[in-house]
Formats: structure tokens, C-alpha cells, sequence
């Protein structure tokens, strides 16, 4: 009995691929899109949007205008509609609502509508030497130092405290070129429900110290 040899296997013949192979087609497109999103992604890391900056100390209160900031290109990414931008309108009738150092950028949020601000600018005379710690947009506390009655002999009363981390909002003295000045007017910003104890003590027998806070 014979056995017929079996025939030997024939491997399959590749094709080659072609534009209507719908495989191809797919990595094409994928090819495409991550060259496009990766062109995007770059130039979009590369790119500077102009946004606007302090031009000096900003207190509560102040509006804010051209002549109160300056335009700076920065790279921020998602976080630059967070801060104003230079190539937009100034928004209206929006003052500052926290203390803006010089150079920072500006934030929405560090805006607000005026009634927002609830303070009033009360001017307190300083007789002794005022420090250069003692500047626009610093944090100070105020304290009343109470005068011995004329004729007594008796000792004056304790220091009290007023009203504790309110803002510097101006500094006058007589020499503005020294680092400490013989004296002068600090302006602070008072808030409404403090305003009757501080004018009272500023026409009281006695001084009101303005008294730094650290860190500030």
C-alpha cells in the first residue's frame, strides 16, 4: 500500500496595502493629528500674552488706570485669565479691594465695586521719627497713649489698643528723602465701625502711636 506524499504548505502571499485599506487610513490620521497637537502644544507653551502690573503700591479703594500700571508679556498658560489683561478694556467703575504690591500682577479678584471697601482715610499725625517700615500699603496697628491730667500727679492711664491691622494708605513728612523723617502725617484706612474710637482718641489728651505689624 502507497501513501501519496501530502502537499506542501503554501505561505500566504502579503498584499501589499493600499489606499483604500482602511487600516492605513487610520494610522494616517492618527500620524496627523499628534503632529498637529504637538505643534499646538509647543507654541502654545511659547506664547506671551501681555497682562497688566502694579506701577507702585496699590491700596483699597484706588482705581485703577493707565497711569497706576504697566504692561508685562508673561507666559501663565490656564492661569492668564486670571489677571488682567493689557490687550482688553480696563473694567469700570472696579476699585482695589486688598493691598497690590508694586510689580505684582494684577488679579481679577484683587478688584471689586467700591461699597466693597468698607473704610475711610483718617490722617494721623506722627511727631516722632517715622521708619521707612512705616510706607504705602504696610500694615500697622493703631494705639492710644492717654496724657497724665494737667496739675496731677497722678500717672497716666495704660496704652490701649484702637484698631489692630489696618492699611497704610499715604505717607507725608516734611523730608521724604530720609529714611527716617522728623515726623509727619501717616493716612490709614479705618474701617466704619472703628472710625468713632480712633477720632475720638485723635482729639483726646494724649498721642496715637502707629505701631508696624511684623512681616509686613
Amino acid at each position: 500500500m502507497s501513501l501519496d506524499p501530502l502537499p506542501a504548505p503554501t505561505a500566504p502571499r502579503l498584499r501589499r496595502p493600499t489606499w483604500r485599506d482602511p487600516r492605513l487610513v487610520v494610522g494616517v490620521v492618527i500620524v496627523a493629528l499628534s503632529v498637529t497637537l504637538g505643534s499646538w502644544a509647543v507654541s502654545s507653551a511659547g506664547r506671551t500674552v501681555p497682562v497688566y502690573a502694579a506701577a507702585g503700591t496699590l491700596t483699597p479703594g484706588e482705581q485703577v488706570g493707565p497711569d497706576r500700571l504697566r504692561t508685562v508679556d508673561v507666559r501663565l498658560g490656564p492661569s492668564t485669565d486670571r489677571y488682567l489683561r493689557a490687550d482688553e478694556p480696563l473694567p469700570d467703575e472696579l476699585v482695589v479691594q486688598r493691598v497690590v504690591d508694586d510689580g505684582e500682577l494684577v488679579a481679577r479678584t484683587a478688584l471689586g465695586p467700591a461699597d466693597a471697601v468698607d473704610a475711610r482715610s483718617v490722617a494721623v499725625p506722627v511727631g516722632s521719627g517715622i521708619s521707612d517700615r512705616l510706607r504705602k500699603g504696610a500694615v500697622v496697628d493703631l494705639w492710644f497713649v492717654p496724657e497724665a491730667a494737667p496739675g496731677s500727679d497722678a500717672a497716666p492711664g495704660e496704652p490701649e489698643a484702637l484698631v489692630t491691622g489696618v492699611v497704610v494708605e499715604q505717607v507725608d513728612v516734611a523730608d521724604a528723602g530720609l529714611v527716617v523723617a522728623t515726623g509727619g502725617t501717616l493716612h490709614v484706612l479705618v474701617p466704619t465701625a472703628e472710625l468713632p474710637a480712633v477720632l475720638a482718641a485723635l482729639s483726646a489728651p494724649g498721642s496715637v502711636a502707629v505701631v508696624p505689624v511684623a512681616g509686613t
